[in-house]
């Protein structure tokens, strides 16, 4: 279990890279005392960048769902890190694909990431009686 606790603290910080990508270039210097009307004002990678810290937030309830049943489930931890592996690949190509502004293969290694913390929470839950 510990590579995907691993993966959980890579999870938790992905949200902050893309937030400093967001902030990152632009004609005018972020605002820090007006964060969310500065972010609203961006547009190409920087707007993207920010819609994929909201995503990379919502992701990690999902994940963190997923090891909690898992664990509840006593899921084998190779089994664990498997899926918890799938998830960080499908996660880290998102952003890529966010920040490439390719939408199709974004929305398709969404699915992915989407699938493996359904897949720990089945599992889990088979498990539990």
């Amino acid at each position: 279990m510990s590579t995907a606790l691993w993966i959980l603290l890579v999870s938790m910080l992905m949200p902050l890279a893309c937030a400093g990508i967001s902030k990152f270039g632009g004609a005018d210097r972020y605002d820090n005392a007006n964060p969310r009307d500065w972010l609203a004002r961006r547009s190409g990678y920087q707007a993207r960048a920010n819609a994929a810290q909201a995503n990379c937030w919502e992701a990690l309830a999902m994940y963190t769902a997923g090891l909690v049943a898992a664990w509840m489930g006593g899921i084998e931890g190779g089994t664990v890190a498997l899926i918890a592996g799938i998830f960080l690949g499908a996660r880290i190509a998102y952003v890529a694909c966010y920040l490439a502004n390719l939408s199709t293969l974004r929305s398709l290694v969404w699915l992915v990431g989407l699938g493996s913390c359904v897949c720990l929470v089945v599992m889990g839950a088979q498990r539990v009686a």
